[in-house]
């Protein structure tokens, strides 16, 4: 018998939060949860829509974490709707928001952080320096309060999702976790909230990070395997935009994140891109083609 659907809730307690899904488990329900920084766009409702198919008990996270943005970052500036959020969450079938302050996250004090070795040094690691120790603790902590059996992440922070499945592997935290494929506009740029910082002239040009993972595609396709070339061909349509500064390009092992010098397994190619100073990040997964 499929549970009848709950009413919808808004808990800002983490102290409730925990007691309600401690009540949830014991009731014998599936509780699968999304963590977003809110501003909602398809992407995440994408998300949503995945976690209500698998489960019982739906449950978004709306927060804004402080310990992921480091100094000079837009964290004050960070766009934010809750009120839209709500309503767009309770189109796909949230049955509990949890928005927490971060004084009710970071009590004065808190001195207790989660690192994932390695996997957060390249990429975003090495241009955002303790970034994702902000992560994988409010991740942990998030997963401490919401109780979850699934959680469902975007696979356009593969970073964050590679980093995050390792820790809730090596920490036995007991979480499935869903990687869903990356939603992008008509034109090809990935949807992010961070888009809505660009100007018109910026949105039209941002259009070169999908236009370099394509690239790179079809030499893939073509046969090409080395790691300089796939390089060259991913960074020519950036290099040609105006107002596009490259932060990175890269080739990396798709499991490890470990630089290759050509193809011979699936690789990541993940980017990060400056359009003045709204920083947009992109990646595509080359798998291995047959050579004709």
């Amino acid at each position: 018998m499929v549970p009848a659907r709950l009413p919808f809730e808004l808990i800002r307690s983490p102290a409730a939060m925990r007691a309600r899904a401690e009540d949830l488990r014991r009731d014998g329900l599936r509780i699968c949860v999304v963590p977003t920084m809110g501003y909602l766009h398809e992407g995440h409702l994408s998300l949503l829509r995945a976690g209500r198919a698998r489960s019982d008990v739906l449950v978004l996270t709306l927060f804004v974490n402080p310990t992921q943005f480091g100094p000079g970052e837009d964290l004050s500036t960070y766009p934010r709707d809750e009120a839209g959020d709500l309503a767009k969450a309770r189109s796909c079938g949230v049955d509990i928001a949890f928005c927490p302050t971060p004084e009710a996250m970071y009590a004065p004090g808190h001195k207790s952080y989660v690192q994932v070795e390695d996997l957060d040094q390249p990429l975003c690691g090495a241009s955002r320096p303790g970034h994702f120790r902000g992560v994988a603790t409010v991740v942990t902590k998030l997963f401490n309060l919401t109780r979850p059996h699934l959680a469902v992440f975007g696979q356009k922070d593969f970073q964050q999702l590679a980093l995050i499945r390792r820790m809730t592997e090596d920490l036995d935290i007991g979480v499935e976790i869903l990687g869903m494929p990356t939603v992008r506009e008509p034109d090809g740029l990935a949807m992010s909230s961070r888009n809505a910082y660009l100007s018109a002239e910026d949105r039209a040009q941002a259009t070169c990070l999908s236009r370099g993972l394509a690239a790179a595609e079809r030499a893939l396709q073509s046969g090409e395997r080395a790691t300089e070339a796939l390089l060259a061909a991913a960074r020519a349509p950036i290099e040609a935009a105006a107002g596009a500064r490259i932060d990175y390009v890269e080739l990396r092992d798709a499991a490890t994140l470990e630089s290759i010098e050509r193809v011979d397994a699936p690789a990541v190619l993940a980017m990060a891109v400056f359009f003045g100073k709204t920083r947009l990040i992109d990646n595509t997964v080359l798998d291995l083609a047959p050579v004709a």
